[in-house]
């Protein structure tokens, strides 16, 4: 028969039915602790199955429609030195052959690709990414007031990007450092005893709230050490526990020390509710520390995918809503492989080519179009 554990939790006993505040809060941050680390798992297990899928479903569709893409570009750069089509068609066709291949470019630096979209440019592919990586060098430099280094150094926007927060970060560094040292000198010289008094009640409150964690883990080793342990099956039993309590002192998981105390019957219902009220504040605020780290935790495990959604760490996300835009870009990925498998056989057909250029044409009229009502209206 399994033996059922009791809940570490603090409840009412026959001499004390009404909890105190600081049993209450134990409880609040057991409760707490217990569902960020539920809380944490989820978000572990959904990240190894969100990348599974993108690994499994995504990334191949993805390489299939930049390998038709390259295909595309292959068939109109052939396509459009063949008789029967005017120079305003194939002034679409190069158009198209270069946006497509500049995009191809970026995303996978394919040099055959960038040879055929070098003959329809004045300039090459590499020269106007250097250009525009200086220009925005530059303006950044003067819009921050930085010197981001040698050019050579800075390869994309990125890289500029990457260079900036790096240095705005040294420097605020640099800035804080020195604040401190003056705050520093500052409360030295003026700091009163009463001020010295508190510092030294923080620091021994905070060598406190490790001597209850030490105790609690002593306690465990005392008990658990498999060295003392001549049964075979219970020395591999306390060895084991031995790791998990190890693993819990090392993290400062105080709930999880507690849990392990209940689980080998060092500690009962009643030995919890007993806590005095003063090792019930330091266990609180081991607690309370847990309960900021594994928020610290979540968010960690979180921030891949905030990035790549550019979803703020304030602001709440759901797995729900990130597997289904997932799906939905599996889904749409699969609906340009198809059109664009059927857009590479149009040159085989001179009328539906023809055709195809002059949608093309339309399409890009009506963009133009826009993009000029935009700039009217701003």
């Amino acid at each position: 028969m399994k033996k059922t554990v009791t809940p570490l939790l603090i409840i009412p006993q026959p001499n004390q039915p009404n909890l105190s505040k600081g049993q209450n809060l134990f409880n609040t941050l057991v409760r707490d602790v217990k569902k960020s680390r539920a809380t944490l798992a989820e978000w572990q297990a959904f990240i190894l199955a969100h990348d599974q899928k993108l690994a499994s479903d995504y990334m191949p569709l993805l390489d299939a429609f930049r390998a038709h893409q390259a295909e595309m570009v292959r068939v109109l750069d052939e396509a459009i030195g063949r008789k029967g089509l005017t120079k305003s068609e194939q002034g679409v066709v190069q158009k198209i052959i270069c946006s497509v291949a500049e995009q191809l470019i970026i995303e996978t630096d394919d040099e055959a690709i960038k040879e055929i979209y070098n003959r329809y440019n004045d300039t090459d592919f590499d020269a106007e990414e250097a250009a525009a990586v200086e220009s925005m060098k530059e303006a950044v430099e003067a819009m921050f007031n930085v010197d981001l280094g040698d050019a050579n150094d800075l390869n994309s926007p990125e890289d500029i990007i990457e260079k900036l927060h790096a240095q705005m970060e040294k420097e605020q560094q640099q800035r804080l450092h020195g604040q401190e040292q003056h705050s520093t000198r500052r409360k030295a010289s003026r700091q009163t005893a009463k001020q010295r008094a508190q510092e030294e009640k923080l620091k021994a409150e905070a060598d406190e709230t490790r001597l209850s964690l030490r105790e609690v883990y002593k306690k465990l080793v005392s008990a658990l050490h498999p060295d003392r342990e001549p049964d075979a099956n219970e020395r591999k039993r306390k060895t084991d526990l031995m790791q998990r309590v190890n693993q819990a002192y090392e993290k400062k998981d105080l709930l999880k020390l507690l849990e392990l105390q209940l689980a080998i019957e060092q500690i009962d219902a009643r030995s919890i509710a007993d806590l005095s009220e003063e090792r019930l504040k330091r266990f609180n605020k081991i607690l309370r520390e847990q309960l900021s780290e594994l928020a610290q935790e979540i968010l960690a495990v979180q921030m891949p995918l905030r990035e790549q959604l550019h979803v703020p760490p304030h602001q709440p996300i759901a797995m729900k809503s990130i597997m289904l835009r997932l799906m939905q870009d599996i889904a749409h990925l699969k609906s340009q492989i198809r059109r664009i498998e059927n857009e590479i056989q149009m040159p085989k057909n001179p009328v539906a080519f023809k055709q195809w250029i002059k949608t093309y044409r339309q399409a890009l009229k009506e963009r133009d179009r826009a993009m000029r009502d935009d700039d009217f209206s701003g």
